[in-house]
């Protein structure tokens, strides 16, 4: 729900009215429903509305607490706010409001920067102290919901999407090296702190930033997935594994039905998906809502899994939705997606989110979705790879990484390539830490850690935010992800991936859903580019901006147009496609 924004100022001046609107402005669509702005000498913080919990005026935004000396932006779903306020009100709190966000400000003021501990969701939030001026910056555990951040020796901007950042016109835009690399080199997920952008910093999940009020600063870890087995672990059976995560994958997706307002799902037909359908329905869920997305066929790929989301909505009678985005609607609506990106992100089903999210919104207002099955249970093909393999590492960067730093080399302009190889040693360093001892578990981490919140996650949000609609992910349950830690490997592993979790799975829904060929969100036209999209990319890459900005040798992008559907890489993305989306990007940016 919502977007958030603020500006600190560290240097006497007070932060000013207009900026801030500014970038309030530009997260309207996170918040259709409001808009609020607090000011407060050398902080102001401002708010934009998507109403889920708490319907009335008394939960608008920034919340301030007089009594307690306490303003919030917030912006996410605490969902056990309940019982965190019944905790409270024992504490002798009283409260004035029926939502989570004053739940955060009473919590803030009990516990302190620990608070974030107790919570059950997904969240970023600002809140300050008007006694000593502090202001604490917090990020949920998988980043589900974004928080960029800008900071000089005078002021720090905050906000929701790094365009709102942008609009203060107060930031380096110049393009960060670090990013560029882990860009073209690990799949296009940039690791936090970094941006594109060098002006423009993303505060990492799971932490919290205690600022001073001379812009001194503070960041607290609070939570980091764990691999080590508990003491009884080795004495469970695949049954005990299965019963554990049905148990909680039911409190999972109950959690995520807390709201005033109806809840859906994103229907895919695949596993994850149909997964949450079905428990929704064990449950007694009635008049269920579901969504699913097909595209056209391109190059003999089929570009819809209608087969099996239909299987599953007639299977549980939901009330089901279908859109099929012709191509010549793809090509239309393919800057808009881009536009609303807060950072370049390559995966073809940016564009199927974005529409989708158009029809739902049309619906509902909060959705269910089957992100991070893929992360938390090993269901992506490389996880058996790195198993089995005698160097992990090696194993890991050739099936993840898009290419090699020699090969790197001969694709950016020689300016524009970094000085070290910053992606292998990034990821060689997220190997080495502990916690983790067998390859796969190493690998399950930075993917869950890492990967998933800058790219799936973010994607997710981006785009559903972008028509006023909030998506929960009950696979980034931390309880449950905890748990899935736990399991053994080799359960994991099992029936070619997600293996404990497709036993769940057959207690619940069709096995012609389980059973059948790992699918993904089809687009094939971006990926197999020809006619008019091959067109729309010719356009950008033959622009004067790409031309002045000079990112790519000249003589790998003439190879590409040359040949667009021989360059893939080894996850099966276009390379052309690649290096577009990120110029398209900036220019979309007026980067």
């Amino acid at each position: 729900m919502c977007g958030i924004c603020g500006e600190i100022r560290f240097d006497g001046e007070s932060a000013s009215p207009e900026r801030i609107q500014r970038m309030g402005d530009c997260l309207a669509r996170r918040g259709p429903d409001g808009s609020g702005q607090v000011m407060r000498g050398r902080v102001g913080f401002a708010h934009r509305r998507l109403k889920i919990i708490d319907l009335s005026e008394k939960a608008e935004q920034p919340m301030v607490d007089p009594t307690l000396g306490l303003t919030l932006t917030f912006n996410g779903c605490i969902y056990n706010y309940p019982e965190l306020r019944k905790e409270l009100e024992a504490k002798g709190y009283a409260f004035f409001s029926t939502g989570d966000t004053e739940v955060i400000l009473k919590a803030y003021h009990a516990w302190g920067r620990d608070c974030v501990k107790r919570f059950h969701g997904m969240f970023a939030f600002a809140i300050h102290e008007r006694e000593t001026g502090r202001v604490m910056l917090a990020r949920d555990r998988f980043g589900i919901k974004p928080l960029y951040l800008s900071q000089n020796e005078k002021r720090l901007y905050i906000a929701s999407s790094l365009q709102a950042i942008l609009k203060t016109g107060d930031v380096d835009t110049g393009i960060d090296k670090v990013a560029l690399h882990h860009y073209m080199t690990f799949h296009a997920v940039v690791p936090p702190p970094h941006t594109i952008i060098k002006g423009v910093r993303k505060l990492p999940p799971a932490t919290t930033r205690m600022i001073e009020a001379d812009g001194s600063y503070d960041d607290a870890v609070y939570w980091w997935p764990d691999f080590t087995a508990r003491d009884g672990d080795d004495r469970l059976s695949s049954g005990d594994w299965r019963d554990l995560v049905m148990d909680a994958m039911k409190l999972a997706v109950d959690r995520r039905m807390v709201a005033d307002v109806p809840v859906g799902v994103l229907l895919s037909g695949g596993v994850d998906s149909s997964l949450i359908v079905g428990l929704l329905a064990e449950a007694g869920q009635k008049d269920l809502n579901t969504f699913s997305i097909g595209f056209e066929d391109a190059n003999g790929e089929v570009g819809n899994e209608f087969e099996y989301s239909d299987l599953i909505a007639k299977h549980y009678g939901t009330e089901h939705h279908k859109l099929f985005i012709p191509g010549d609607e793809l090509v239309r609506e393919l800057p808009n997606a881009i536009e609303v990106m807060s950072e370049p992100m390559v995966s073809y089903d940016n564009i199927g989110f974005y529409l989708l999210s158009r029809e739902v919104a049309k619906h509902i207002k909060v959705v269910q979705s089957g992100q991070g099955a893929d992360e938390i249970f090993a269901g992506y093909h490389w996880y058996p790879k790195v198993h089995g393999a005698n160097d992990p590492l090696a194993a890991y960067r050739r099936a993840f990484f898009d290419r090699s730093r020699e090969t790197l080399a001969t694709h950016l302009s020689p300016e524009w390539l970094a000085e070290t190889d910053v992606s292998g040693d990034f990821v060689a360093a997220h190997f080495a830490k502990e916690g983790a001892t067998l390859a796969v578990d190493k690998a399950l981490r930075i993917d869950a850690h890492v990967m998933l919140v800058d790219d799936p996650v973010k994607r997710v949000d981006n785009m559903t935010m972008a028509w006023g609609l909030e998506a929960r992910v009950p696979f980034l349950d931390h309880e449950l992800v905890e748990l899935a830690a736990r399991v053994p490997a080799e359960e994991k592993l099992k029936q070619d991936g997600k293996g404990v979790l497709k036993d769940v799975a057959r207690q619940i829904i069709p096995s012609d859903v389980i059973d059948r060929k790992k699918g993904y969100f089809p687009v094939p036209q971006l990926k197999y580019l020809s006619g008019s999209t091959l067109d729309f990319v010719k356009d950008a890459m033959h622009s004067d901006a790409a031309k002045s900005r000079g990112l790519f040798q000249t003589s790998y992008v003439d190879e590409l147009f040359e040949h667009p559907s021989d360059h893939i890489t080894p996850l099966r993305g276009s390379e052309l496609w690649q290096v577009a989306l990120l110029e398209m990007w900036l220019q979309s940016q007026g980067v």
